[in-house]
């Protein structure tokens, strides 16, 4: 039996999610506005089940990396695509976000 479907746009609500092609370019828009560096979009959907789209991008600063983090997670908080999961800290240098069908690597 199938509980989830990665390609079920539907929210509880009965808003229409953000398509992942739109959004991975949200991703980056957001990305481009705080001056990470370094990023870089990969089409991973015919070669992966989980997501369709994978991001990573460079911060040069803590104070760049959490701006990031946190922007990332109320803009698309605000959009209706929340972050399912989240590994990595501030201390660690390092952050990989699951948004879904796109899949942030800061």
């Amino acid at each position: 039996m199938l509980c989830y479907s990665p390609r079920d746009r539907v929210r509880r609500n009965g808003a229409r999610a953000l398509e992942p092609e739109p959004l991975a370019h949200r991703v980056i828009d957001l990305l481009s506005e705080l001056q990470a560096e370094d990023i870089a979009l990969l089409d991973i959907g015919k070669a992966s089940s989980f997501a369709d789209y994978f991001v990573l991008a460079t911060a040069h600063s803590p104070l760049q990396f959490g701006a990031i983090v946190e922007r990332l997670g109320h803009e698309l908080k605000e959009a209706g695509v929340p972050p399912r999961h989240q590994e990595g800290r501030k201390e660690s240098g390092w952050v990989l976000i699951d948004f879904g069908d796109v899949i942030v690597h800061v």
